[in-house]
Parts: C-alpha cells; sequence; structure tokens
C-alpha cells in the first residue's frame, strides 16, 4: 500500500495513467466544455477576459482541445493555448498552441508556454478548469485517539490508517478543514494550494480563474469527496488507472480576489438563458432556432451541476 496521494498520482499520470489514454477523459464523461454548453462556457471565459484586460487565453487541463475549439468557435481571434498530459491533439486549430505537461500539480515553465502561445503571459487569461479537483492531495483520517494520520490504500481501493500527516499538513487542516471525531476525514488541500499559488507566481497572467467542484470552511464534508469515474458512471475510487479520481476543492484556501458561482458568472460575463421572443419564430425561424439553443445552452450553466461550480479569480 502507499499513501493516497502517491497511488492517485501515478494512477491518473503515470506511463499509463487514466489522463494519457487514448479515450482521454471524454470517452468516459463530459464536462462544461462539451457541446453547445462549452460555446456557453466559452462566452463566459470570454467575458471575463474581457473584465480582465486580456486578450489570450491558457486552458491548463485542456483535455483535448475541447474548450480552445469553443473559444475559436465563439470567436476569439487572440492567441490560445492548451497545456495537458498528452501530445497534440488531432485536429486542433492550427492557430492554437499546445504545451505538453508532467501533470498534476507539475506544470510547464512560463518560456514554453509564451513560446506557445506566441505572446506574453501578462496580457493573458489562465483558465483551469477541472485542473484543482485531479490535483492530488493528502488524504488523512481521524483515528480513534483523535490523530490526523494519512490514509493508505492498495490497487483495489483497500484502505488502512497510516502515519500521522505531517507539520504542514496538520497546520492547514487545523486552519482550513479542523476535524476532530473519530472517522471524519480531510483531503488537505494545500497540495491544490501549493499548485495554483506557483503558477501565479511563475507565470504571472493578467488574471486566472479556477472552475471546479469545490467547499468552503462552513462546509466541509464530514466524509471527504473522493471518487472515482468511468464509462460516464461515479465508481469507488480505485488507483489502477481504470477511473478518474477526484476530490472536490477547498477553494477558500486557495490565492484569490473573488470568488464566484458558477450560475453568477454566467449572469456576469456570459450569455443571457432568456428565450428568444415567440413573434422571432414566424419572421426568422433558423435564428429562432439557433437562439433557442443558445439559451437553452446558458441554461444549463446556470444550474446543477454547473451553476455550482465555483470560479475562484485571481487578478495579477
Amino acid at each position: 500500500m502507499s499513501t493516497w496521494a502517491r497511488a492517485w498520482h501515478d494512477a491518473l499520470y503515470g506511463e499509463d495513467g487514466f489522463y494519457r489514454r487514448a479515450e482521454g477523459p471524454s470517452g468516459h464523461f463530459e464536462t462544461a466544455t462539451h457541446g453547445p454548453v462549452g460555446r456557453a462556457l466559452a462566452t463566459t471565459v470570454l467575458g471575463l477576459a474581457r473584465d480582465a484586460g486580456a486578450h489570450a487565453v491558457v486552458d491548463v487541463g485542456a483535455g483535448r482541445g475541447e474548450l480552445l475549439h469553443a473559444l475559436r468557435e465563439g470567436g476569439h481571434e487572440g492567441p490560445l493555448v492548451g497545456v495537458d498530459v498528452v501530445e497534440r491533439p488531432a485536429g486542433l486549430d492550427p492557430s492554437s498552441g499546445w504545451v505538453r505537461s508532467p501533470g498534476g500539480a507539475a506544470l510547464p515553465s512560463a518560456r514554453h508556454v509564451e513560446e506557445s502561445l506566441g505572446a506574453p503571459l501578462d496580457g493573458a487569461l489562465v483558465v483551469a478548469h477541472e485542473w484543482l479537483d485531479v490535483v492530488p492531495c493528502v488524504v488523512a483520517q481521524v483515528d480513534d485517539e483523535g490523530r490526523l494520520r494519512e490514509v493508505h490504500v492498495g490497487p483495489d481501493g483497500a484502505e488502512t490508517l497510516g502515519e500521522d500527516v505531517g507539520a504542514d499538513d496538520l497546520a492547514w487542516a487545523q486552519r482550513w478543514w479542523p476535524a476532530r471525531e473519530p472517522g471524519q476525514r480531510v483531503e488537505v488541500g494545500r497540495a491544490r494550494d501549493d499548485a495554483w499559488s506557483g503558477m501565479l507566481d511563475a507565470w504571472r497572467p493578467r488574471a486566472a480563474v479556477a472552475v471546479d467542484y469545490g467547499h468552503v470552511r462552513t462546509q466541509r464534508p464530514e466524509s471527504g469527496t473522493l471518487s472515482g469515474y468511468r464509462d460516464g458512471a461515479v465508481t469507488a475510487p480505485t488507483p489502477d488507472g481504470s477511473c478518474d479520481v477526484t476530490a472536490h476543492v477547498a477553494v477558500d484556501s486557495l490565492r484569490h480576489d473573488e470568488l464566484v458561482m458558477g450560475a453568477d458568472a454566467v449572469r456576469r460575463w456570459g450569455p443571457s438563458a432568456a428565450s428568444p421572443e415567440h413573434d422571432m419564430a414566424r419572421r426568422d425561424p433558423v435564428g429562432y432556432l439557433d437562439a433557442l439553443a443558445r439559451a437553452s445552452a446558458a441554461g444549463a450553466l446556470l444550474g446543477p451541476p454547473y451553476g455550482d461550480f465555483w470560479w475562484v479569480v485571481a487578478r495579477g
């Protein structure tokens, strides 16, 4: 057995890890970057970029380029680059750059990103859409004596309690996720905090936004959120490379200027979910159907699950 953090990283980003498989994550589940909803998300991202004064977009955890495609389709003509653990996806627009990353918390250098972007990062919005929830973190549990100990796991998902958490992780837990009752779990967010702050310090973008499942100190789940996803369904988290492994993000511990709920982000920066006037159906049937589809996609971002995502905004 090994710590969850180590097993998790190997299962997702190792040589045969889940995120390196040919079908990619989209072979198992859809996110808000796909289809018509993806175009509505792209419109919202571009609205935030304009608000921040950014003319370029960097997509961290870009999958197979779905959001990049939606941004181009939505009319963005500025520099774009995707960052992920795989080689450049086939069919990606030639005008979009791509940089391969090591995976997890590790990211390429600012120089490599800027070379692919063709523009300085100080004019860019960095978008981390469902990146931090798959940055492996320490999984810990309070034992019968009240000590917070790391959870160890085998390839089959079987768990046991290991050593006490380290001093830095304990300090993080005491501040952000205090747990005292036996059996309570803590998904220590220090690795996510460091990954996010490390990106901000190394790349120094105009602005950055992390869009993810999350919670704040007053709403921490006692049993944690560690989950697996395979073939479109929730499954037990098993660190053998056969499924995605994810845990919600403690968003309030991340460096930020604003914490915005997803639905509020769409209302502020995104497309309207209001249905077109019925009279338009008579005057312009095709335009009416297009407008109805756009409104429906925007509406999907307002409701669960996407409307319940957090948008963690940091400005340079």
